[in-house]
C-alpha cells in the first residue's frame, strides 16, 4: 500500500524531484501508519490478497466459462419449441463461513443466466432456476470448491 500511495503522489505531482520524493515518502508512510492504527489495516491482509490473486483470477475465468455454458443452455430452451422449461426454487446449504465468500457465490449464481439468488440466510441459499437442469449440482459447484479453497488459505493466515 505504501508503494501505491507513493506512486499516486508522484503521478499527481507530475514530476519526480528529490524534494517531491522525500515528501512523498513521508506522507505515504504517515498514511500507512494511520491506516494500520485506526482503520484495521495490516500488511498481513495485503500479503494474503496478493497470495489469493491467482485463485481470484482462476475464479473469474471459471465464472466466464460457466456464464457461456449457461447462455448456451438458455438459448436452447428459448429456441427449441419441444423443450419446455421447468422453473424451480432450489434450496441448498453451503459450508462457506465468511460473508465475502457467500456474497461472491450469490453474485456468481445471479450472473449466470437462468439462475437468480433469491435469498441467503446463514448457510442456506435459495435460488430460482429457469429449468431444473440448471440447478443440478449447485451445492457442490466449481464456485463453491474454489471459494472453500480461498477460505482455507485465509484460515491458514489466521485473519
Amino acid at each position: 500500500m505504501f508503494f501505491l500511495m507513493f506512486l499516486v503522489w508522484l503521478i499527481l505531482n507530475g514530476r519526480a524531484t528529490a524534494e517531491i520524493c522525500f515528501f512523498g515518502v513521508g506522507i505515504s508512510a504517515a498514511l500507512v501508519f494511520f491506516m494500520c492504527r485506526f482503520m484495521d489495516y495490516s500488511l498481513k491482509k495485503e500479503l494474503l490478497l496478493f497470495r489469493l490473486t491467482p485463485f481470484l483470477l482462476g475464479y473469474f475465468w471459471v465464472l466466464i466459462k460457466e456464464i457461456v455454458k449457461a447462455n448456451v443452455c438458455v438459448i436452447k430452451l428459448i429456441l427449441s419449441p419441444e423443450l419446455q422449461p421447468e422453473p424451480a426454487l432450489v434450496y441448498f446449504d453451503t459450508r462457506l463461513k465468511s460473508g465475502v465468500a457467500k456474497m461472491m457465490l450469490a453474485n456468481s449464481i445471479t450472473l449466470t443466466p437462468g439462475t437468480i439468488t433469491v435469498s441467503v440466510e446463514k448457510e442456506r441459499f435459495c435460488v430460482h432456476c429457469l429449468d431444473r437442469e440448471l440447478a443440478e449440482g449447485m451445492e457442490d459447484s466449481v464456485f463453491v470448491k474454489l471459494l472453500e479453497r480461498m477460505e482455507a488459505m485465509r484460515a491458514e493466515w489466521k485473519l
